[in-house]
Order: C-alpha cells, then structure tokens, then sequence
C-alpha cells in the first residue's frame, strides 16, 4: 500500500490497518506525536479506530525537548 507521509511516498505492508500499527511499524508507538489523517488532526483514543487505506496522506509531528 502507498501512503503519503510527511511528504513522501512510502510503501507499506497491506497488513496495516490503522494508525495505531502504522506508527508502531515505524516504532514511534511510543512516542509522543502528533498525527494528522487527509488534513484531520486525530485524538490520540481515536488511532486505534482510524483505518488506513492506500493514498492516505499522514502527517506525523514528533515533539521533542531541549534547552
């Protein structure tokens, strides 16, 4: 499957099926990030539920602390 992430088209196994996996194949499950879905900003419960499907454009925001 295709999907746009952060700009770029990637390929990704066909067995992903919602965000939730996408971002532990990417092994950010346990990070804090932010994600957007087709230019919808997802809630964090709600990843889980958000199915991915192929030409999905994703936007996914790392925060990361500093001084």
């Amino acid at each position: 499957m295709k999907l746009r992430i952060n700009g770029e088209w990637l390929s990704v196994p066909e067995s992903i099926g919602s965000i939730d996996q996408l971002l532990e194949h990417f092994q950010l499950d346990q990070r804090v990030v932010m994600v957007e879905q087709n230019e919808t900003i997802l809630q964090k419960d709600s990843r889980a539920k958000s199915k991915v499907q192929d030409g999905d454009v994703i936007e996914v925001v790392q925060f990361v602390g500093g001084g």
